[in-house]
């Protein structure tokens, strides 16, 4: 029994162990101002924030050598009131770095999250955490140094969210930001970006964009020097449609392009028109699309390169035959399903793969409404026959409908 009571009490003992030094007015100067610099939070036991801290707080203690960093607290409503009163403590929790040999503190007053807390630490101390890095940000990070040349290029349309570390709004919105930033890297004129607002050097930007609350989230379009404020909602397809609006972009939240990606209208058209018409009459057809072709030098470089690929296609459906589009849909098919392609890579590939759908739209769409005809044909044909003989009349007409489905899959 009692070495039941000892084991009880060892392990009571080991999970109950914090790294995080207590501290009172009689061991204060032991911890602190000594060989090694210090962390000192002043809290009080009632206080919410503090109780939400205490948990990421005892995350910091484990992840810095105790031997090369102290991560101490102190109750300052009560065993720590005298230390409190002396440096100046008057909201809780208040946190102050104090350096090493040194009693004169400085104060912390960045996020209260792991990432900036360790970041605080590892940087006045010299000390690396044992906390794995978080990934490079996605979102392009301004600041007062780089703002005007990012946020103004005139080749570029930028999305700016000013934020500060501490904001829990900034810190909900963050994750669908980075996915957003992660799916425009490849437009090259259409940017996502974040800025430490509340960092002492960014305030002037800040307040030069009228910036009162975070996040503030504000669109600068290419060419304008005056941004539009961003008033939808935060969520990534929010953002994404947002972008796709004001950049002229055609992005989903994969980071793919959409199904209307390289779409030229009146060549969508043509092609459509190529396929349904009889092979006498495609060549009349394809020589349109050259004339249009040749309307379009002076449109930008993704238009042109698309408008090539719609004369390029019925270029070789007239030399190989309508099985062509069919053995080319099935390879692209294959080549976007690969993980290992370049993005670039991948955008060209999805042109391609939305022209060439183009072509059979509007043949499917006839089988269908041919196959729909028929069906109906057949409702209308039951009806004129006596009950007895409609059972099998309704089996027909059900295979008839699963058929037209079927076309209309295939095609």
């Amino acid at each position: 029994m009692k070495f039941l009571s000892f084991s009880l009490f060892a392990f009571a003992a080991f999970v109950s162990a914090s790294n995080v030094v207590d501290l009172d007015t009689k061991n204060f100067e032991q911890f602190v101002g000594g060989d090694r610099p210090a962390l000192v939070e002043f809290y009080a036991p009632w206080c919410g924030h503090c109780k939400n801290l205490a948990p990421v707080y005892e995350q910091l203690a484990d992840a810095f050598p105790s031997d090369k960093v102290v991560i101490a607290k102190t109750d300052a409503d009560g065993v720590g009131r005298d230390l409190g009163s002396k440096y100046g403590v008057t909201g809780f929790p208040t946190i102050k770095w104090f350096p090493k040999g040194s009693l004169e503190p400085i104060d912390y007053s960045s996020g209260r999250d792991l990432e900036a807390l360790a970041g605080f630490v590892a940087e006045k101390s010299g000390v690396k955490s044992k906390i794995k890095p978080p990934p490079p940000p996605m979102a392009v990070e301004l600041d007062a140094s780089n703002f005007d040349d990012i946020a103004l290029n005139d080749d570029k349309n930028v999305l700016v969210a000013f934020t500060a570390p501490w904001c829990g709004h900034c810190k909900n919105m963050k994750p669908a930001y980075e996915k957003v930033a992660k799916a425009f890297q490849s437009e090259s004129d259409c940017v996502v970006a974040q800025m430490d607002a509340d960092a002492a050097p960014n305030k002037p930007v800040a307040a030069k964009y009228d910036v009162r609350s975070f996040p503030t989230i504000k669109f600068f379009p290419k060419g304008s020097k005056e941004p539009i404020a961003y008033q939808t909602g935060r969520s990534e397809q929010q953002f994404i449609d947002f972008l796709n609006e004001h950049c002229g972009t055609h992005r989903s939240i994969t980071g793919l392009l959409s199904e209307t990606a390289g779409k030229v209208l009146t060549l969508d058209t043509l092609a459509s028109n190529f396929f349904t018409a009889s092979l006498p009459e495609r060549p009349d057809v394809l020589g349109r699309a050259r004339e249009y072709l040749a309307t379009l030098t002076g449109s930008d470089a993704k238009t042109n390169t698309s408008a090539q690929y719609y004369v390029k296609a019925m270029e070789r459906v007239l030399e190989k035959g309508e099985g062509w589009l069919t053995k080319e849909q099935t390879r692209i098919a294959g080549l976007l399903a690969s993980p290992s392609l370049a993005p670039t890579k991948l955008d060209e590939l999805k042109i391609k793969a939305n022209i060439l759908s183009a072509f059979a739209e509007q043949k499917a769409a006839e089988a269908a409404e041919a196959a729909g005809d028929i069906y109906e044909q057949v409702i209308d044909a039951a009806k004129q026959v006596p009950q007895q003989a409609r059972d099998g009349v309704d089996q027909f007409a059900d295979a008839v409908q699963d058929k037209a489905k079927k076309i209309k899959e295939e095609l």
